[in-house]
């Protein structure tokens, strides 16, 4: 192997990998993702007939699954789960602890940052003809987990779960989704090409 082979720097696989440094660069961004999740939970509007409200938690997630990659974006959220479960109250309203009928999306909240980062490292992220897709996937998986953790939780069946848990975020969920979708491409673009030339 010659030696401007061993020189030559890594390419970045995700936007995260853009920044300097390694362990603590890591730990930094794992806390930073699950904290930026836990402040846009914050942004949440309760409905009377759901116990699952509307919240900026879906668009952290996917932007945290993204930019950090699959493993990083795993323990970002998992941090996210364990220590509201432990009493970091950075739930949706300021909860935390088991937050009942509505935890399979957090839950699902992990598996979403999984995959998104996931296919994020596969380039999925570079563009928006194939962001579109990771992002909707990882709507899915949250959806999936959330949804039926709901119907289990109130003892209702999928269709009622659907109606309670997805229906009413379709649209302000594909609004997020595309935001993220055009974010990442836009980002790279940006700092993308200034990596490259440097």
């Amino acid at each position: 192997m010659s030696d401007t082979a061993v020189l030559q720097p890594r390419e970045p696989l995700v936007l995260a990998d853009l920044i300097p440094g390694s362990v603590l660069r890591d730990i930094a961004l794992v806390v930073g993702a699950a904290g930026l999740v836990g402040l846009l939970a914050q942004i949440s509007i309760h409905l009377s007939f759901t116990p699952v409200p509307i919240t900026g938690q879906t668009l952290g997630v996917l932007l945290v699954g993204t930019a950090l990659g699959w493993r990083r974006g795993l323990a970002a959220m998992s941090l996210y789960a364990v220590a509201g479960v432990a009493g970091v109250p950075w739930f949706a309203g300021h909860a935390s602890g088991y937050v009942g009928a509505s935890f399979g999306y957090i839950i699902g909240f992990v598996a979403s940052a999984a995959l998104c980062g996931y296919l994020a490292e596969r380039k999925a992220d570079r563009t928006w003809r194939t962001s579109v897709p990771a992002m909707l996937a990882g709507e899915v998986v949250m959806y999936a987990i959330g949804v039926l953790w709901l119907a289990a939780s109130l003892h209702v069946g999928i269709a009622k779960a659907v109606a309670l848990g997805l229906t009413p975020f379709v649209i302000g969920d594909a609004v997020k989704a595309a935001l993220a979708a055009g974010l990442l491409p836009t980002t790279w673009k940006l700092v993308g090409s200034r990596h490259e030339r440097s």
